[in-house]
């Protein structure tokens, strides 16, 4: 048996013993008083919010969902007319809904994937997902979230994430090539733009792993190009 064979092993022993699917994972983290993590927080948090604030105010977007909203430090840095948060954990959402408590522009609802349909009045003109796809460990939430992702998107969606089949030992990580998914997928969706972090891996001590990578509807990016 070679060493990658040794690798996955471990790391399937590991998901079977000790790590409760990724759902019960970040319900449990955030009932233990978690939060979203070091990518929401300092320089990676202000670095995303610039990126995404630049963004809204360019294309004049209006309306925007977060698929995995977290405890709501990144929105706070943000500037969107309308907004709507999703999330698994409860603990993120009342997290959110005390912060933004006396904000009318934002709405946050406790989400259950299997049980989610957007259509016309649960869409935005931008969807995000930020550093949620590569902690869905398990293929069918991986793919369930970016078909949910496209679909409640009118023309644009952000993706915050490793885009690679890197190879990672903790439980609670797996990165995949999202866009070799979408591309095959979702052919009615057009890649245009991809953002590189500010703080690479290896750059410092805040770093992240992960780019931001920009869809938009392909009959719109014909349609306005």
């Amino acid at each position: 048996m070679n060493l990658k064979d040794r690798l996955l092993r471990i790391r399937l022993s590991l998901l079977n013993s000790r790590f409760p699917g990724s759902t019960k994972y970040w319900i449990r983290e955030y009932e233990s008083g978690g939060n979203s993590g070091s990518g929401s927080y300092g320089d990676l948090a202000h670095f995303k919010a610039k990126v995404l604030n630049e963004f809204v105010d360019k294309h004049q977007i209006d309306s925007v969902i977060e698929f995995g909203c977290g405890d709501g430090n990144q929105l706070s840095l943000s500037k969107y007319k309308s907004y709507i948060g999703l999330d698994i954990a409860p603990g993120a959402i009342k997290l959110c809904m005390s912060k933004f408590s006396e904000d009318k522009s934002k709405s946050f609802l406790l989400f259950q994937p299997e049980f989610f349909k957007p259509g016309t009045s649960l869409s935005a003109d931008l969807t995000l997902s930020l550093d949620v796809i590569y902690h869905l460990v398990e293929f069918e939430k991986y793919e369930l979230h970016l078909r949910q992702l496209f679909e409640a998107s009118n023309e644009w969606v952000i993706i915050y994430g490793n885009n690679s089949d890197s190879f990672f030992t903790e439980p609670y990580s797996k990165p995949r090539k999202f866009t070799t998914w979408i591309e095959e997928n979702l052919p009615e969706w057009s890649f245009e733009e991809i953002v590189n972090n500010e703080y690479p891996i290896n750059s410092g001590d805040t770093v992240s792993w992960a780019d931001f990578y920009i869809f938009r509807k392909l009959s719109l990016s014909k349609r306005r190009s």
